[in-house]
Protein backbone atom coordinates (compact mmCIF):
# COMPACT_ATOMS: atom_id res chain seq x y z
CA UNK A 1 0.00 0.00 0.00
CA UNK A 2 1.38 3.39 -1.00
CA UNK A 3 1.35 6.43 1.28
CA UNK A 4 1.02 9.81 -0.39
CA UNK A 5 1.72 12.76 1.85
CA UNK A 6 2.08 16.51 1.97
CA UNK A 7 4.33 18.00 4.61
CA UNK A 8 4.39 21.80 4.82
CA UNK A 9 6.24 22.12 8.13
CA UNK A 10 7.88 18.70 8.20
CA UNK A 11 5.49 17.14 10.72
CA UNK A 12 3.82 14.64 8.35
CA UNK A 13 7.15 13.60 6.84
CA UNK A 14 8.68 13.16 10.29
CA UNK A 15 5.65 11.19 11.50
CA UNK A 16 5.97 8.81 8.55
CA UNK A 17 9.67 8.33 9.26
CA UNK A 18 8.69 6.79 12.62
CA UNK A 19 6.33 4.23 11.06
CA UNK A 20 6.99 0.74 9.75
CA UNK A 21 6.17 1.74 6.17
CA UNK A 22 9.00 0.99 3.76
CA UNK A 23 10.53 4.11 2.23
CA UNK A 24 9.71 2.96 -1.31
CA UNK A 25 6.01 3.02 -0.40
CA UNK A 26 6.06 6.65 0.76
CA UNK A 27 5.57 9.31 -1.90
CA UNK A 28 5.41 13.10 -1.68
CA UNK A 29 2.32 14.62 -3.25
CA UNK A 30 4.54 17.37 -4.68
CA UNK A 31 6.14 14.77 -7.01
CA UNK A 32 2.81 13.45 -8.34
CA UNK A 33 -0.11 14.57 -10.46
CA UNK A 34 -2.10 11.50 -11.52
CA UNK A 35 -1.96 8.06 -9.91
CA UNK A 36 -3.61 4.75 -10.78
CA UNK A 37 -3.08 2.81 -7.57
CA UNK A 38 -4.65 2.73 -4.11
CA UNK A 39 -3.10 4.97 -1.49
CA UNK A 40 -3.48 6.36 2.00
CA UNK A 41 -3.31 10.14 2.13
CA UNK A 42 -1.43 11.82 4.99
CA UNK A 43 -2.02 15.56 5.12
CA UNK A 44 -1.62 18.55 7.40
CA UNK A 45 -4.44 20.90 8.29
CA UNK A 46 -3.94 24.58 7.50
CA UNK A 47 -5.62 27.81 8.55
CA UNK A 48 -8.83 27.25 10.44
CA UNK A 49 -9.18 23.55 9.66
CA UNK A 50 -8.67 23.72 5.90
CA UNK A 51 -7.29 21.34 3.29
CA UNK A 52 -4.05 22.51 1.68
CA UNK A 53 -4.59 23.61 -1.94
CA UNK A 54 -2.09 21.05 -3.29
CA UNK A 55 -4.06 18.28 -1.56
CA UNK A 56 -7.37 19.56 -2.99
CA UNK A 57 -5.92 19.66 -6.49
CA UNK A 58 -4.49 16.16 -6.12
CA UNK A 59 -7.69 14.71 -4.67
CA UNK A 60 -9.80 16.31 -7.42
CA UNK A 61 -7.92 14.08 -9.87
CA UNK A 62 -7.19 11.00 -7.74
CA UNK A 63 -9.72 10.62 -4.93
CA UNK A 64 -11.16 7.41 -6.39
CA UNK A 65 -7.91 5.66 -5.41
CA UNK A 66 -7.80 7.03 -1.85
CA UNK A 67 -8.32 4.21 0.65
CA UNK A 68 -8.30 6.60 3.61
CA UNK A 69 -7.02 9.86 5.02
CA UNK A 70 -4.80 10.56 8.02
CA UNK A 71 -4.52 14.18 9.14
CA UNK A 72 -2.22 16.10 11.41
CA UNK A 73 -3.21 19.18 13.33
CA UNK A 74 -2.84 21.11 16.53
CA UNK A 75 -5.29 20.58 19.40
CA UNK A 76 -5.06 24.31 20.20
CA UNK A 77 -7.49 24.78 17.29
CA UNK A 78 -10.24 22.95 19.21
CA UNK A 79 -12.94 21.65 16.85
CA UNK A 80 -10.73 22.53 13.88
CA UNK A 81 -8.10 20.02 15.06
CA UNK A 82 -7.02 18.00 11.99
CA UNK A 83 -10.25 19.10 10.32
CA UNK A 84 -8.73 18.60 6.87
CA UNK A 85 -9.63 14.91 7.35
CA UNK A 86 -13.26 15.82 8.00
CA UNK A 87 -13.40 18.06 4.94
CA UNK A 88 -11.72 15.46 2.72
CA UNK A 89 -14.23 12.91 3.97
CA UNK A 90 -17.13 15.27 3.23
CA UNK A 91 -15.82 16.34 -0.19
CA UNK A 92 -14.50 13.04 -1.55
CA UNK A 93 -16.02 10.32 0.63
CA UNK A 94 -12.56 9.22 1.76
CA UNK A 95 -12.71 7.38 5.10
CA UNK A 96 -10.95 9.04 8.04
CA UNK A 97 -8.40 6.57 9.39
CA UNK A 98 -6.97 8.69 12.19
CA UNK A 99 -5.79 12.10 13.33
CA UNK A 100 -2.60 13.00 15.15
CA UNK A 101 -1.21 16.11 16.75
CA UNK A 102 1.84 17.84 15.27
CA UNK A 103 4.30 15.01 14.52
CA UNK A 104 2.48 12.41 16.60
CA UNK A 105 3.56 10.32 19.57
CA UNK A 106 4.34 6.62 20.09
CA UNK A 107 0.65 5.71 20.44
CA UNK A 108 -0.13 7.50 17.17
CA UNK A 109 2.67 5.67 15.38
CA UNK A 110 1.50 2.31 16.78
CA UNK A 111 -2.07 3.04 15.72
CA UNK A 112 -0.95 4.07 12.23
CA UNK A 113 1.16 0.92 11.88
CA UNK A 114 -1.82 -1.24 12.86
CA UNK A 115 -4.12 0.54 10.39
CA UNK A 116 -1.54 0.36 7.62
CA UNK A 117 -0.92 -3.35 8.19
CA UNK A 118 -4.64 -4.12 8.31
CA UNK A 119 -5.35 -2.26 5.06
CA UNK A 120 -2.30 -3.67 3.31
CA UNK A 121 -3.19 -7.25 4.31
CA UNK A 122 -6.81 -6.78 3.22
CA UNK A 123 -5.64 -5.75 -0.25
CA UNK A 124 -3.43 -8.80 -0.86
Amino acid sequence: MKIIYLSLTGNCKKFLSYTNVKLENIMSITDLEIVDFPFILVTPTIGFGDIPLKVKEFMDKNSRYAVGVVASGNRNWGSNFAASADKINASYGTPILMKFELLGNNRDVDKFNEIYEEISNARI
